[in-house]
């Protein structure tokens, strides 16, 4: 059973993790990159063919810095193939019933927003590849705790300076222990402990796992 996390410290990561760290992620992330250039490529035709809009979707989620209750968060623009209708975010409002579904975990079930080809790649974890540009740039990394959206900050409380003080990862602890089967409760339980507990290792662990879970679609819907 993982312990509760403490929300008031964060604790010290091994000597030299953080240099080794930003190494494994700008590796990863530069030959990632160069490798799936023709996957790239192929999703981009296929989005295409699927439905009109654009190839990729910026989502503003929160950056890592040094974080206050009540401070104005900074953001940055996670990328991510597009996997829904051009005007989804309007949709949604537009439904009241499914917005106020929506707004209890950040996600629907069955999305109605979802395209064909957005499903298959949501399956597959495949959008969430162009996030190597965001790792690249150091505004994440391969490993960390699940990016977030300003309006889900408040369900972290007490622990948002905690989560603010790491770099958001492409994928993490969570991901690999339920994916989508996972609470949002649950969700900002396993981030903590994998703050608490960072190390090298552990990250080698996690994408490790990540392969299995991604080809098993462990939890994806």
């Amino acid at each position: 059973m993982i312990p509760a996390a403490n929300a008031l410290t964060t604790s010290a990561y091994p000597p030299g993790y953080a240099s080794a760290k930003r190494v494994l992620d700008t590796l990863g992330a530069g030959i990632g990159l160069l490798l799936l250039f023709p996957l790239f490529a192929v999703i981009a035709i296929l989005i295409a063919m699927d439905s009109p809009g654009p190839i990729f979707h910026r989502r503003r989620v929160l950056a890592k810095q040094p974080f206050t209750p009540g401070d104005v968060p900074q953001t940055f623009d996670a990328f991510k193939f597009r996997t829904m209708i051009p005007d989804a975010d309007d949709w949604l409002v537009r439904n009241p019933a499914i917005w106020a579904q929506y707004q209890v975990e950040f996600k629907l079930k069955d999305d109605p927003r979802i395209t064909k080809v957005g499903n298959w790649l949501r399956r597959t974890s495949l959008d969430e590849l162009p996030q190597l540009i965001n790792v690249l740039c150091g505004q994440m990394s391969l490993v960390g705790p699940r990016m977030i959206t300003p309006a889900e900050l408040q369900h972290y409380a007490p622990f948002e300076s905690k989560l603010m003080a790491v770099l958001p990862g492409l994928t993490g602890f969570w991901q690999v222990s339920g994916r989508s089967n996972v609470s949002y409760p649950e969700r900002v339980r396993l981030d903590m402990w994998y703050i608490d507990n960072r190390s090298l290792r552990l990250d080698l662990e996690i994408l490790w796992r990540t392969v299995g879970t991604v080809i098993l679609r462990r939890g994806a819907h």
